[in-house]
C-alpha cells in the first residue's frame, strides 16, 4: 500500500501546506492518533467510519489489496472560514488489483485539523466506480441497468 499511497501524500501534503507539521510526510505521519475518517457515501460492506490511526492503517491495507493507484490530480484547495477546515477536490486514478478496471474517481474532502495533525477527514466519492473498478463493470452495469428497468 506505501507506493499506492505515496501519490496521495504528495497530494495532500501540497493541499494541506502549513496546516500538517512538516515532519510528517507519510499520510499516516499526517494524521493524529485519535483522528477520524468517514466515509458517507461507502457502499454497503465497506466502513462508514473508522475511529483512531491503527483503524485508518488497516483500512489502506485493505484498500491497497483492491485499488492499485497510479497518480492523483493536482488539488483544488477551498479554504473555510474556520481556518482549521480545508475543502479539497482531486481525482485518483488506477486500477482494479483484481479486475483490471480502471479506477477513475473524483473525491470531494472536507479535512479539519489540529495541532500539525489531520483530526477528521470526510471523504466524498462516487461508490460505483468503486465497485466497477473491484467488482468489474459488467456486474455494476447489468445491477443498474436492472434497476433502471423497475421504475
Amino acid at each position: 500500500m506505501t507506493d499506492n499511497i505515496e501519490s496521495f501524500s504528495s497530494m495532500l501534503r501540497q493541499a494541506l501546506g502549513t496546516r500538517i507539521d512538516p515532519d510528517a510526510d507519510a499520510y499516516l505521519e499526517m494524521v493524529a492518533d485519535d483522528a477520524v475518517m468517514e466515509f458517507p457515501y461507502a457502499p454497503s460492506g465497506f466502513p462508514t467510519r473508522l475511529d483512531g490511526r491503527a483503524a485508518i492503517a488497516r483500512h489502506l491495507e485493505r484498500v491497497g489489496d483492491m485499488i492499485a493507484f497510479d497518480r492523483m490530480s493536482e488539488p483544488t484547495v477551498h479554504p473555510s472560514t474556520d481556518p482549521d477546515v480545508v475543502v479539497i477536490e482531486f481525482d485518483g486514478f488506477g486500477h482494479g488489483a483484481a479486475t483490471g478496471e480502471p479506477y477513475d474517481q473524483s473525491y470531494i474532502s472536507v479535512i479539519r485539523t489540529a495541532g500539525g495533525r489531520i483530526v477528521r477527514y470526510r471523504d466524498y466519492w462516487n461508490p460505483l466506480v468503486l465497485l466497477r473498478a473491484t467488482r468489474g463493470a459488467h456486474v455494476i452495469d447489468a445491477l443498474v441497468a436492472t434497476e433502471a428497468g423497475h421504475e
